[in-house]
């Protein structure tokens, strides 16, 4: 069974995997928009762009997210017992101490981020803070832990920018095109399969991204179900507290978007869902993470 520190390079070799798809994406793009625009300079900014973004999410990554979250550092002092269960659970795990961050929302969630355990931000939100047991944050934080300490952090966080990436170039190319700023010219069977590519391209990019990002985003959640829950000793713990987060009435996370929402612990959309968006849902239904809690094997 894969454990805390079994996933270090599977994920190491995703992370690379999925930075150069995000480049092969971006570069095809690229020469695809510049032969509708007739313009081939849009293919040297897209290869220096896809740089550029390749590198900057990997080493700032956290810091969009933070920023896009408004979480703050914790106060010591008002929530000491926070900091000394994340500081003892540190312990147990090897890990080196993460920064510690609040948001100050009701509705009860948590979320890690960074590209490596010594550069880890872990972020409650004031619900969980105040509603939930000892046992129960222990739990959320030993499965915030089991993300940075498999490195699920940095494949997550660079996600949140290439997929961001992704579609903002995609959308550049369909307000041009509705503008009539591209290539009308170009005649022929070779023009329209050219135009019919990069059509395809302009609208399976976002798609092909946000697919990449909801495998991982499913699987690392039961992973780290599993490793958080073999850090604490005691599954119940977080199977609690994720059936708190289920039952919380509490109002939407005003400062999640599509590009986060799979960082969190659970899916912090509170609306109900259709069909269609339960198969593009980031999280695995928490019935079956509870389950999977509740009956792991006795001592594990």
């Amino acid at each position: 069974m894969a454990t805390l520190y079994t996933q270090v390079d599977s994920n190491k070799r995703k992370t690379a995997l999925f930075m150069t798809f995000f480049l092969v994406l971006i570069i095809s793009l690229g020469y695809f928009f510049s032969w509708y625009f007739n313009d081939y300079l849009i293919l040297v900014i897209a290869v220096l762009y896809s740089v550029g973004a390749s590198l900057f999410s990997y080493w700032n990554s956290d810091k969009v997210v933070l920023a896009m979250s408004k979480a703050q550092p914790l106060d010591q002092v008002r929530d000491r017992k926070i900091y000394q269960t994340v500081e003892n659970l540190c312990i147990t795990a090897g890990l080196p101490m993460p920064r510690i961050m609040i948001m100050e929302e009701p509705a009860i969630n948590a979320f890690a981020t960074g590209r490596d355990p010594e550069h880890a931000a872990l972020v409650l939100t004031r619900g969980a803070i105040d509603k939930l047991s000892d046992v129960e944050i222990e739990g959320v934080v030993a499965h915030e832990l089991a993300h940075i300490g498999n490195r699920d952090i940095l494949l997550s966080t660079i996600v949140v920018v290439m997929v961001g990436v992704i579609t903002l170039i995609s959308d550049f190319f369909f307000r041009f095109w509705f503008f009539g700023r591209g290539r009308r010219s170009q005649g022929g069977q070779a023009g329209l399969i050219m135009l019919l590519i990069s059509l395809a391209l302009a609208i399976l990019a976002p798609l092909a991204a946000t697919l990449i990002q909801l495998a991982i985003s499913r699987k690392r959640e039961f992973l780290a179900d599993a490793s958080g829950a073999l850090l604490t000793r005691y599954p119940e713990g977080l199977a609690s507290a994720l059936k708190k987060i289920e039952n919380d009435q509490s109002p939407e996370i005003k400062r999640v978007s599509r590009a986060t929402e799979h960082l969190y612990i659970a899916n912090p959309y509170k609306r109900k869902r259709g069909v269609m968006a339960k198969l593009f849902a980031t999280h695995p239904p928490i019935e079956e993470r509870i389950s999977a809690l509740l009956n792991m094997p006795a001592g594990k």
